[in-house]
Parts: structure tokens; C-alpha cells; sequence
């Protein structure tokens, strides 16, 4: 596992746990509004890695046992790491629940998670609607492949009731109210959808895309989203 940094406690990443989240290195996507340019850019990643290894983490994680409930596997995408399956199998030895936060890229990673029953939550990104998909992803993305971990999620869902989330980030240009409408027939039938604003004060991948347009929606614009969205899904919330 190639990692980035852990975040010892946290109560918002995994609804209802007390849990730690770890961060992985890489990213097959390049969305400027990213907010972990240092997990995503290999020249940051070259400076970086150092600081964690995995004897440390599991040493970690051996002491919070009956303390934290849950680990957050974030990234970057942590479907990139090639030892992905045998580091889950490993933290849910200690007796830990796994929450993935992953981008939808690589529904074959996801099929082995669920056969083994390593994830207990997973939150997927749901980027665009499947026209604008890979401007909003800032590199091409393969369509079936995220459509494919849509309907994988919402399978596990249906038949062992895995928890789960989908979650947009609201930018302009890349989100507006056809958009939203698309992506509600994407996942419709989902049981939760999340729309969350991008954050203005904070380091972002791409920071001239911001500069260069008024990116950020208002409250209004965005309960007026959400408003669409919800017609598609069980529950929206605005994060």
C-alpha cells in the first residue's frame, strides 16, 4: 500500500463510527476541484510518502482496538493499490468496519471486495452526467466502468443491504440543473445521494480553473439542486 497520511480520529467520515482514515497515494482522475493534490500529483507524492508506513499504521491500529469501530479508506483512489484486497482482509481481522471512498473506475476491484465481504460502506463520486463525464474528470473515463460500480453498489444494496452513499461535487460549469437531472437517472432508485459544495479555502489541484470563472454555488443554488436530485433518490442531502 502506498499511503499518504492517516487522520487518528475522526466522527464525520463514517456516519454513526468513531474511526480513523487512511489516505492512499494516486489517482487515475484529474477533477480541478480536487481538495488532495498531494495524494493525486506524483511530484507531490515523490516528497510525501515517506512519512507512513504500513508496520506503523497496523501498530496504530492494534492500540485502538475497542476504541475506533470504524477505518476510512480514502484516497486519491484506493482502488490503484494492487494489495488493496489483502490490506481490507487484514483490517477487518483486527475487528475493524471499512468504509471505501472510491471514484467508480475499477468495478472489478469492487466485485472482489463485496464476494469477500471486506466493505461495510462505500461512497462513490459520482462526477457528471455521462456527456460531461470526463471534463468534469479532467481524463477520459471508461462510461461502462462507472455505470458498472452504480449498479454493483446498488445490487449489494438489495441483497445483503450494504450501506452506501453516491455524492456529487457542485462546480460551475460542470454541474448545472440538466446535469443533476442526468445524474438522477444514472442512480435513480438509489438510496442515498449527497450534494456537497466545493470548499473555496482550501488547496485545490487546479487552482486557475477557479480564477478564471465564478465556480462556487450559494445556498439557494444549491437546495435548488438538490430539489431535482431528490425526485430521483430515497434520500439527498447537502453536505
Amino acid at each position: 500500500m502506498r499511503l499518504g497520511g492517516l487522520q487518528k480520529h475522526t466522527l464525520i467520515d463514517y456516519p454513526g463510527h468513531l474511526a480513523c482514515t487512511i489516505f492512499t497515494f494516486g489517482c487515475n482522475f484529474r477533477c480541478p476541484y480536487c481538495h488532495n493534490p498531494e495524494l493525486v500529483l506524483p511530484s507531490y507524492s515523490e516528497k510525501t510518502e515517506s512519512h507512513i508506513n504500513i508496520t506503523d499504521l497496523y501498530s496504530f491500529l492494534e492500540t485502538r482496538k475497542g476504541l475506533l469501530t470504524g477505518v476510512v479508506i480514502t484516497g486519491g483512489e484506493p482502488c490503484l493499490q494492487p494489495d488493496l484486497i489483502s490490506f481490507c482482509h487484514d483490517i477487518k481481522e483486527m475487528g475493524f468496519k471499512i468504509k471505501l471512498d472510491t471514484n467508480g473506475a475499477f468495478p472489478k476491484v469492487l466485485e472482489h471486495l463485496f464476494k469477500d465481504q471486506l466493505i461495510d460502506y462505500i461512497a462513490m463520486d459520482i462526477k457528471s452526467n455521462l456527456l460531461n463525464y470526463s471534463t468534469a474528470a479532467g481524463k477520459d473515463v471508461d462510461l461502462k466502468a462507472v455505470n458498472k460500480s452504480i449498479n454493483l453498489i446498488m445490487e449489494q444494496y438489495d441483497e445483503i443491504g450494504l450501506n452506501y452513499e453516491f455524492r456529487t461535487t457542485c462546480v460551475k460549469p460542470l454541474m448545472n440543473e440538466k446535469i443533476i437531472k442526468d445524474i438522477g437517472e444514472m442512480i435513480k432508485g438509489a438510496e442515498k445521494y449527497i450534494l456537497q459544495p466545493c470548499n473555496s479555502s482550501i488547496d485545490v489541484l487546479n487552482p486557475d480553473f477557479f480564477q478564471k470563472q465564478d465556480s462556487f454555488f450559494s445556498k439557494k443554488e444549491l437546495f435548488y439542486l438538490k430539489s431535482i436530485a431528490e425526485k430521483y433518490v430515497g434520500k439527498c442531502e447537502l453536505r
